[in-house]
C-alpha cells in the first residue's frame, strides 16, 4: 500500500465514527478467535531464575488485562460466518453481479492453498432483515469467492470477518480505500460510486467530499464528470470496464454541447449495434480506443455530411426530407409527385420521427 493510502487508512481508523467492536461474541453456530494488538511491556529488572519462573505468567496476564481495561489494547473478534447470512452493502463501488470465477480465480486458488480465508473482511450488523445478520463493507471478492467455494466441493468454507460499528459515510470511505488499490474496479464504477456518495453523504458539497477522502478536488471533479456519461453512449463500448478516466473525460466534456451530443449519441447507437452483431457472430469486439476515437470524431463527421436524411417512396421518388433537426425542433419537407398516397406519407413521417428519437435528434430530446 502506498504511503498516502497507509496514512489515510490510519486516519480513517482513528475517526470516532469508525471502530471495531471490542469483545464481540459470535452468534450461535459460529466459531471465533480473538486477537489483541501487540504492545511492548516496560523493562523489568533481572531477577533470580526461580522467581522469574513463578511470576512471569501472572505478571504478563495482569499487565494484559490492565491494558485491555484502560483501552490501551483493543481486542478484535474475528467471526467465521456463513456467507449466505451476509449481504453486500450497496454503497460499494464494486459490482457484485459482474464478479465471476474467472475474475476471482487467483483469490479462489489462494484460499484453497492456504486452507481458508486468511485476510478478514469488514462487516457491520444489520437490523430488520430476517435473511441476513451482517453486510459486507470491505471484502466483496472474498465473500463471492467463499460463496463459490461452498457450492463447488468446499461446503465447510467459512467467511472470515471483523465486525465494525460505522455509519454510511465512514463505510463509504473504508470501501473506497480498499477499492483504490484494486485494478478490477473500473474507473466508471468508482466514478458513479462517487457521484452517488456526493449526493447521499456529502450534500452535493464536492469540496467537503474531497477533503474527507483526501483527494484532489480537480481529480474528483473529473471523476464526477465521467460518471455523468449516459448509458446510451456507454453502450458503444464492449464493456463498461473499458471506460477509463483520462480518455473518457474529453468525451464527457463534448456531451455538454447539445448539438455535439446528438451526433455522439447517433454514433454510439451505430457502434452498439455493431458490437451486438460481433458478439452474435463470435467476432472480436471493437476495442475501446477505436470506439472512443469514433465518438469524439462524430460531431465533425456529422457536420461534414452533405446529404440530408430522405425517404423514398415505392416508386423510387423522394417522398420526405429532413431539412433540419436541432434544439428548436424538426423541420420536414414533404415532396409532391412522389407517387405515395396520404397513408404512406403519414407512416413514413411516423417512422422517421421514431428513427430521429433513437438517434437523440427527435422531439423527445
Amino acid at each position: 500500500m502506498a504511503r498516502k493510502q497507509s496514512d489515510y487508512l490510519a486516519a480513517l481508523l482513528s475517526d470516532d465514527d469508525f471502530r471495531l467492536e471490542d469483545d464481540v461474541a459470535p452468534p450461535a453456530g459460529n466459531a471465533s478467535e480473538a486477537t489483541a494488538e501487540p504492545a511492548s511491556l516496560p523493562p523489568i529488572e533481572p531477577r533470580p531464575r526461580a522467581e522469574r519462573s513463578r511470576g512471569t505468567t501472572l505478571l504478563g496476564r495482569e499487565s494484559a488485562l490492565a491494558r485491555v481495561a484502560t483501552g490501551e489494547v483493543r481486542q478484535v473478534t474475528q467471526l467465521l460466518l456463513d456467507p449466505a447470512r451476509v449481504r453486500i452493502w450497496p454503497g460499494n463501488a464494486r459490482s457484485y453481479a459482474h464478479l465471476s470465477e474467472e475474475s476471482c480465480r487467483e483469490l479462489i486458488d489462494s484460499i484453497i492453498a492456504e486452507g481458508g480465508q486468511k485476510v478478514p473482511a469488514v462487516v457491520r450488523r444489520v437490523e430488520g432483515d430476517a435473511d441476513h445478520d451482517y453486510e459486507v463493507i470491505a471484502g466483496t471478492r472474498r465473500h463471492w469467492s467463499i460463496s463459490w467455494l461452498r457450492g463447488h466441493s468446499y461446503p465447510d468454507m467459512q467467511f472470515v470477518a471483523q465486525v465494525a460499528q460505522l455509519d454510511d459515510e465512514a463505510a463509504f470511505r473504508l470501501a473506497d480505500l480498499e477499492n483504490r488499490a484494486r485494478k478490477d474496479v473500473s474507473d466508471l464504477e468508482r466514478a458513479r460510486n462517487y457521484a452517488h456518495a456526493l449526493r447521499d453523504h456529502y450534500g452535493n458539497h464536492m469540496t467537503r467530499m474531497a477533503e474527507r477522502l483526501k483527494l484532489s478536488k480537480g481529480w474528483l471533479s473529473k471523476m464526477l464528470k465521467v460518471a455523468a456519461i449516459p448509458d446510451a453512449v456507454l453502450s458503444a463500448f464492449a464493456s463498461p470496464a473499458d471506460v477509463q478516466l483520462k480518455p473518457a473525460y474529453p468525451l464527457a466534456q463534448l456531451l455538454d454541447d447539445r448539438d455535439k451530443a446528438v451526433a455522439i449519441r447517433k454514433e454510439a447507437s451505430r457502434l452498439a449495434r455493431e458490437q451486438a452483431n460481433r458478439r452474435a457472430d463470435g467476432r472480436p469486439a471493437i476495442v475501446a480506443a477505436d470506439v472512443l476515437k469514433a465518438l469524439l470524431a462524430a460531431p465533425d463527421a456529422e457536420r461534414a455530411k452533405p446529404e440530408p436524411m430522405t425517404i423514398v417512396s415505392r416508386h423510387g421518388r423522394t417522398m420526405a426530407t429532413v431539412q433540419s433537426s436541432n434544439r428548436q425542433g424538426v423541420t420536414l419537407r414533404l415532396h409532391a409527385g412522389s407517387g405515395a398516397n396520404r397513408e404512406e406519407v403519414l407512416n413514413a413521417v411516423r417512422n422517421l420521427l421514431i428513427q430521429l428519437d433513437g438517434e437523440g435528434r427527435g422531439l423527445q430530446t
